[in-house]
């Protein structure tokens, strides 16, 4: 069976006015995306996107170069004003303000608290425990010989170094799961417990992606925290708890529910998404899985190509501070702006035959970890070691492998995930 990640050329044709960025379901069959994508760069890279509500909409920015230089420039594209698509009052967005709604010096006061956590070097001391937990994860799943690779292994893998580095018991892994999936998965059924949009969301407008999990997300890392205070750990618990932001301003305990959420939710579901999607396109492209594993040397090239490959998150959100020009079209202020990193790695300005997947590739700016702005993503050399070992691990110890079933796509237009991924393996 393949899928229409298998292709190596470029989408079919979509007219733009079927491009609808808008509707969830659009982002499910793993094609019709790349399609908008590919017509936007093509006819419209800075596309006027209406909303349900009238009057609303925002910006489409698709092209890698506009991506690039509105995420550098965060006096004008701010994020202070919400990242996400909802619209929220200014209320709202001080109740439910994180790391990644906040710019300049307490963005970077707040993101230091963790920063020596995260460095090549520091996550490099993972790598010993990670092929232990990966060699562990695969002889357990690949003894089944058919299992759901999402589940099995994608899932349980990146989660169980989040719950190390938090201090969280092995045990209580699968929570951090479910709430992610409920959290980030707010737009599918298959996952909400109160969909994104519906007159029942109104009621939780206060809380992250307006989810109930984000309730037992909070009382739960308030528990760790009591348990923490003054304790002198060196987890990200501990840190956030006992150390003084460099710019003198604690963090309050909103600002803690608030963090401790965002490591939660973004420390799990990306990598999460990243080894599914990588797994998927491995199947569909069995040349380049030979080649992996006939030179394993390749393999830290072919992490750049897993990552721009399978662009876990489609897009984040700014705000126009002013009146302002982003590839050729005014921008006015207040108006919100979406970089939707997602197409910008598949520009064809940048990527020589973008829809080719090349783990050999070595020109390979893509945007997965928002580039070089202040909002670069502060897990990226952890995303990278992850994926590194998972394959190293995974692919010597395969003989052959093939889907037994097409996969199924998180509903949504923000997380690029996929829910399910049946397959059969051969071991070698």
């Amino acid at each position: 069976m393949t899928t229409a990640s298998a292709a190596s050329r470029a989408p079919e044709p979509l007219p733009l006015d079927a491009v609808d960025l808008t509707d969830h379901d659009n982002f499910t069959d793993g094609e019709l995306c790349w399609r908008m994508f590919d017509t936007l760069r093509r006819e419209d890279p800075v596309h006027w996107q209406p909303e349900a509500a009238p009057g609303s909409g925002f910006w489409a920015v698709t092209r890698h170069a506009d991506i690039v230089r509105a995420g550098r420039d965060p006096d004008t594209f701010t994020s202070t004003r919400f990242t996400n698509l909802e619209e929220v009052d200014e209320r709202h967005r001080e109740t439910r303000r994180s790391l990644l709604e906040t710019d300049g010096p307490r963005h970077r006061a707040m993101r230091r608290l963790l920063q020596q956590q995260f460095t090549p070097r520091a996550v490099a001391t993972y790598e010993v425990f990670l092929r232990g937990l990966t060699a562990r994860t695969l002889d357990a799943a690949l003894a089944k010989g058919r299992f759901d690779f999402v589940q099995e292994v994608a899932a349980d893998f990146p989660v169980n170094v989040l719950a190390r580095m938090l201090g969280v018991p092995g045990h209580d892994t699968r929570r951090l799961i479910d709430w992610g999936n409920r959290i980030i998965g707010n737009t599918d059924p298959d996952y909400a417990d109160v969909l994104l949009g519906t007159a029942e969301s109104e009621l939780y407008r206060d809380l992250p992606f307006r989810s109930p999990a984000a309730l037992e997300v909070f009382a739960y890392g308030r528990e760790l925290a009591a348990r923490r205070r003054g304790a002198g750990g060196d987890d990200l618990v501990s840190r956030l708890v006992n150390r003084m932001p460099s710019d003198g301003m604690p963090l309050s305990a909103r600002d803690f529910d608030n963090y401790f959420l965002l490591l939660v939710v973004a420390g799990n579901e990306t990598t999460r998404h990243a080894v599914s999607h990588t797994m998927l396109a491995l199947i569909d492209h069995p040349e380049q899985r030979e080649k992996l594993r006939r030179d394993p040397s390749l393999m830290p090239g072919a992490v750049e190509e897993f990552l721009r490959w399978s662009s876990p998150v489609h897009h984040f959100r700014r705000t126009a501070t002013r009146d302002t020009e982003l590839g050729g079209r005014r921008v006015a202020e207040g108006e919100k702006v979406v970089l939707w990193f997602a197409s910008g790695n598949r520009d064809e300005a940048v990527f020589d035959d973008p829809y080719r997947f090349d783990v050999t590739r070595t020109a390979n700016d893509h945007l997965t970890f928002g580039k070089a702005g202040p909002h670069f993503c502060l897990g990226s050399s952890l995303a990278r070691l992850e994926l590194r070992v998972m394959f190293e691990e995974l692919l010597p110890r395969l003989s052959d492998v093939r889907l037994t079933a097409a996969p199924r796509y998180v509903r949504s237009n923000f997380v690029n995930g996929l829910k399910t991924l049946p397959v059969e393996i051969t071991s070698a």
